[in-house]
């Protein structure tokens, strides 16, 4: 991926907080038929590994589980949000015109080794952990106990577990930074009226301290 620098997130620790935040990712693997990609929900462990592993399960009848190398190489990309934006939002422009449109994003690569878990307590516990992640919020949360034993094990057993070791992390804020500070606001501002306000008040915030930097 291409990291102007002006664009680049290198934190560890604000990656893994957006992959939590955004934990439904697009896995590229190159096998034994090419390339290929899955999009999948990940459990990441921050705290295994230099840079964290992540963990997910795959149906047992996709073929990614048998066409990658265990070991190989993978990619797992992460979204965490992305808009267009039009050159009128820009107070220069009305000014200049010399503003063009974009699209602003923020975005997530993890690299690392793959390991395929084909064993039953490794994908009941990855199983487990996301449902509790992603029930939580509910007023009632689902839990594994509310389905028949038997199904569940069923269900299990038609899955299989993926744990992928992060070898390297990048990360890309395309918020605006090479811009002046009245056109990121006049951005942002714009973003947020229009319902992306997770980047739109990231946006306020970087013209809030680039105002201040003068």
């Amino acid at each position: 991926m291409y990291v102007p620098a002006h664009f680049d997130e290198s934190r560890t620790d604000v990656l893994h907080a957006l992959i939590a935040q955004h934990p439904f990712g697009t896995l590229v693997t190159h096998g034994a038929n090419g390339l290929d990609a899955n999009h999948i929900p990940f459990e990441l462990l921050g705290n295994e590994g230099a840079l964290g592993t992540l963990h997910a399960h795959v149906a047992r009848a996709n073929p990614l589980w048998q066409e990658v190398a265990d070991g190989g190489e993978v990619l797992a990309i992460f979204r965490a949000g992305d808009a267009y934006v039009s050159p009128t939002w820009y107070p220069s422009k009305h000014e200049t015109h010399r503003q063009v449109p974009t699209w602003n994003y923020v975005v997530v690569h993890a690299h690392g080794r793959i390991r395929i878990r084909d064993d039953e307590k490794f994908v009941r516990g990855v199983v487990a952990r996301l449902t509790r992640t992603h029930e939580a919020n509910e007023a009632t949360p689902w839990k594994m106990g509310d389905a028949p034993q038997d199904y569940l094990d069923t269900m299990l057993k038609a899955i299989v577990g993926l744990e992928i070791e992060i070898t390297r992390l990048v990360g890309k804020r395309k918020l605006g930074q090479n811009k002046e500070a009245r056109d990121i606001h006049g951005a942002g501002d714009a973003l947020v009226a229009r319902g992306h306000e997770d980047l739109g008040l990231q946006m306020l915030e970087i013209a809030a301290r680039k105002a201040e930097q003068g």
